[in-house]
């Protein structure tokens, strides 16, 4: 078997070309896996997995769950709402008294960025990213990227825009990283408050027109507006930002070529995305969601193959 070039899946700035090109393969072998009658490989039977969620989350957390359970692995949730965390132990604590219990992979959600490397220099044991804070959220990218090359083929010299909150999103620097490692160009677009100020060292093209953005790309990546990370106002209401950003299925019928349309999920339906833009045969949202389960097979059954 092929190996990773680490045993940890911090962010997709840490890992190589031939890492990223290993993992959608191996994610290529599972989605045929889990679209049998028998869903179920014996490939972790001997592996423990917490998952660590410091957030609140949906789909991760269960796409890891299904992902684990797919691969025959024991599985443990933790979730710090109802834990000692209240009480005020630290981050190593809870996760070493986890691993006392024998557990051998930790996929881990927090608020905070950085706090994946954190733990993965103090504690034995493989750690998966599962998203920190607005720094990465590496299998979201593995998954959008293992999507569009399900639909256009080789990525290298393709056009893929992101649009919409970039400030506060993990999942734009993800992919911003593994879409150039893939060769494909990339351009981000949304209101100049929603772009970080460093974006244009990163090497990607900006617009703040959404419609010059869509006539320029093969691929659009929308972002949700993430109101939650959001102290401060930065742009009047949804109602406007959806009249400047929102995309709709008139929009994408107007392009005079087809385009892949995303989203990582959750849509607010209405403001970043018309519902018969997200529904419209564009759209591979849901796509992303079934291969999500198999990216992230790939991505424990690769690094269970190099023990911590």
């Amino acid at each position: 078997m092929s190996q990773l070039s680490t045993k940890h899946l911090l962010g997709i700035k840490e890992i190589n070309e031939s890492d990223i090109q290993l993992i959608l393969q191996t994610a290529a072998n599972f989605k045929e896996v889990i679209n049998r009658p028998i869903k179920k490989v014996p490939s972790l039977r001997d592996v423990t997995i917490a998952n660590v969620f410091f957030e609140n989350s949906t789909r991760t957390r269960l796409s890891f769950e299904l992902a684990e359970k797919r691969l025959s692995a024991d599985v443990i949730n933790f979730s710090s709402s109802n834990s000692s965390v209240k009480k005020g132990e630290t981050l190593v604590d809870t996760v070493n008294n986890i691993l006392a219990m024998k557990v051998d992979m930790v996929v881990m959600r927090h608020a905070s960025p950085g706090a994946p490397h954190f733990l993965s220099r103090n504690v034995k044991a493989n750690i998966v990213n599962a998203g920190d804070g607005t720094h990465e959220h590496p299998t979201q990218a593995l998954l959008d990227a293992f999507s569009m090359q399900e639909k256009l083929g080789d990525l290298a010299g393709k056009k893929i825009a992101i649009i919409g909150d970039i400030l506060h999103s993990r999942v734009a620097l993800s992919n911003i990283f593994c879409l150039q490692k893939l060769g494909a160009e990339v351009m981000v677009c949304g209101p100049v408050t929603l772009l970080p100020k460093y974006i244009s060292s990163l090497g990607v093209k900006v617009e703040l027109d959404v419609k010059k953005a869509l006539e320029w790309c093969d691929v659009a990546n929308v972002l949700r507006i993430q109101l939650e990370r959001q102290q401060i106002k930065y742009f009047p209401s949804l109602r406007e930002y959806s009249l400047y950003y929102g995309i709709t299925k008139k929009m994408l019928d107007s392009l005079n070529k087809e385009i892949v349309l995303m989203h990582p999920g959750p849509i607010n339906r209405g403001v970043e995305l018309s519902s018969d833009a997200a529904d419209s045969d564009h759209s591979i949202i849901l796509d992303q969601v079934e291969n999500g389960v198999a990216v992230r097979m790939a991505v424990l059954y690769l690094l269970a193959g190099s023990k911590a």
